[in-house]
């Protein structure tokens, strides 16, 4: 449970930091929504494996070993968050107006929810799994 809660933790601080980067794509006007949802699901894991290899996992296995792993974890992550915030995204567009808050806002805040899970389960039965 105590790993739990510091991938949670980890996970807050990598989600904070692609919020702001989606915010800061998107009221700039430099990337459309699922660009910039998927250019910060990026950019913020790195923060997010440095933080998880060190401190929620703690982790001795080299690194040659664990960034493979974890690219490809990324890479399904960011498959998957990125399919369920154009998805969210364009239900919110097309059928399921919330006027009182940015639509790519709460598509990416359920897209996160989501993804949180499947991202937990495998960093800790596969990238960070003891030998």
């Amino acid at each position: 449970m105590k790993r739990f809660a510091l991938f949670v933790g980890i996970g807050g601080i990598s989600t904070l930091i692609q919020f702001l980067l989606l915010i800061l794509f998107v009221e700039s006007r430099l990337l459309p929504e699922v660009f910039a949802s998927a250019v910060g699901y990026v950019l913020s894991s790195i923060f997010n494996y440095w933080a998880n290899y060190h401190y929620t996992f703690q982790s001795t296995s080299n690194h040659a070993h664990t960034i493979p792993k974890y690219a490809l974890a990324v890479g399904i992550g960011l498959s998957t968050n990125t399919l369920l915030f154009a998805a969210f995204l364009w239900l919110f567009d097309n059928y399921l107006a919330l006027p009182w808050v940015e639509h790519y806002l709460v598509a990416q805040f359920l897209a996160t929810g989501i993804t949180v899970v499947l991202n937990f389960v495998v960093h800790k039965f596969w990238i960070y799994r003891s030998h």
